[in-house]
């Protein structure tokens, strides 16, 4: 098995290995992996240090599937003070997700503490089994077992609102650290998941899209999501998350949710 989520072909080319399975459908990956590999290619696209991210969107085109994606970035708006950035990723010659994010310059503003609640802290210990309980429960292998969950309220394996602790047990790409950016994205696409309404074995409740708010750099491998999911008749759900790191909060998340019976 490989040891990271990714591994590289050449040229852009990206082999998606196990870890990026995603929990509906054993061959298609997990909207977190693939957001991040976006993130990546954005943080190397004529890299700015005297910038940075503060919101990221992926749009998912169609399933992204567990073998070669090709990935692409650029520069769609170029500034002194901010800069909007694009990223594709394809497969099979098709376009399957893209991805755009503001990038701003860092300046000598002062800090406005956050009136967000300070998150629980991190659990000492792993739940045991209870790591994996959403496998159990009707979710397919691979993401689910590629991160590493710490649950304070709810989690994966019960419904309602969540507050989980989630990390990467492996890099994005081999022999790399990941960055605090990529990080932040391999996990906040899970908001949906780990704050479910619904019964997994009868609804779908998939998300086409992810968008990430930061307010400053992320930091360290733990990323706290205090997720809920909104789902009113009709069709549509809104799955959102408050983001913390271990140095407190970090900005928000959000998805949009297509909501339909389970075949």
């Amino acid at each position: 098995m490989s040891d990271s989520f990714y591994v590289p072909v050449g040229d852009g080319v990206w082999q998606a290995t196990v870890h990026t399975a995603g929990p509906w459908d054993s061959s298609a990956q997990h909207g977190g992996p693939p957001s991040a590999l976006l993130g990546r290619a954005m943080l190397r696209c004529q890299p700015r240090p005297d910038m940075m991210i503060t919101r990221f969107t992926c749009e998912i085109l169609r399933a992204i599937p567990v073998g070669e994606i090709t990935v692409a970035a650029r520069v769609a708006r170029p500034g002194r003070s901010v800069e909007l950035l694009e990223a594709t990723a394809s497969a099979g010659g098709r376009e399957v997700a893209r991805a755009t994010a503001w990038r701003v310059l860092r300046t000598a503003c002062p800090t406005v503490e956050s009136r967000y609640p300070v998150p629980p802290p991190l659990p000492a210990d792993p739940p045991g089994a209870d790591d994996r309980a959403g496998v159990s429960k009707g979710w397919s292998d691979g993401y689910m077992s590629a991160m590493e969950w710490r649950p304070v309220v709810g989690g994966v394996a019960v419904p309602g609102p969540a507050t989980v602790w989630m990390r990467m047990r492996y890099p994005l790409v081999p022999d790399e650290e990941p960055a605090p950016l990529e990080r932040v994205l391999v996990a906040a696409d899970s908001g949906n998941g780990a704050s479910w309404e619904l019964d997994i074995s009868r609804w779908l409740f998939i998300n086409p899209e992810l968008t990430v708010h930061l307010h400053r750099d992320p930091v360290g491998e733990w990323v706290c999501l205090d997720a809920e999911t909104a789902i009113t008749s009709g069709g549509a759900g809104l799955a959102t998350c408050r983001l913390f790191d271990l140095d407190g909060p970090l900005g928000v998340s959000a998805q949009s949710l297509f909501i339909a019976p389970r075949s």
